[in-house]
């Protein structure tokens, strides 16, 4: 009889370990896509690469690195008005002021007291354009209003190509 209970105990835990791992490699499903959550976060993100994009044209020693943040002050500025009408065409709103996340990393870069601000903001574009460039790449499939689906379209290459350049002046580092 103990060797069943045994038996049956080692079972159990067997059993429950499959179904924890299971659960543990599940992803969490994705939202369904919203096309206003999408121009908030899009224009919050604009609005953020402007402001970087200052900062870093001022701020940054490397002449690379100078000219990427004028590059994102320009490609982001003229995103930034693509959206509007885009937005105004499918009814939406869009804010004025970035979300709190990005005004931190704003003020972060604003303060910097670091040794490193041309690594330290790359590094920091890299990310940002990875996030956005998967922001992007769903709204151009999943995006209801056509004309948030075709701001999303026509803003991609220029989000992956900044990627790209960020990418490339970090690997010159």
């Amino acid at each position: 009889m103990t060797h069943i209970l045994t038996l049956f105990a080692g079972l159990t835990f067997a059993f429950a370990s499959i179904v924890v791992r299971a659960d543990e490699d599940k992803k969490p499903a994705e939202k369904p896509f919203d096309d206003g959550e999408f121009v908030q976060k899009a224009a919050s993100g604009g609005l953020h690469e402007v402001a970087l994009g200052k900062i870093a044209a001022s701020r940054a020693k490397l002449s690379a690195v100078k000219k990427f943040g004028e590059r994102m002050v320009t490609d982001h500025s003229k995103a930034n008005e693509a959206l509007k009408k885009a937005a105004a065409a499918a009814g939406l709103s869009v804010p004025e002021m970035m979300n709190e996340q990005h005004q931190k990393e704003v003020d972060r870069f604003k303060n910097y007291s670091g040794s490193d601000f041309d690594g330290d903001f790359i590094k920091h574009a890299i990310v940002d354009h990875e996030e956005d460039v998967a922001l992007f790449s769903r709204a151009s499939k999943a995006a209801v209003n056509p004309a948030i689906k075709d701001f999303a379209t026509q803003t991609l290459p220029v989000v992956r190509e900044h990627l790209k350049v960020a990418k490339k002046i970090q690997s010159r580092e």
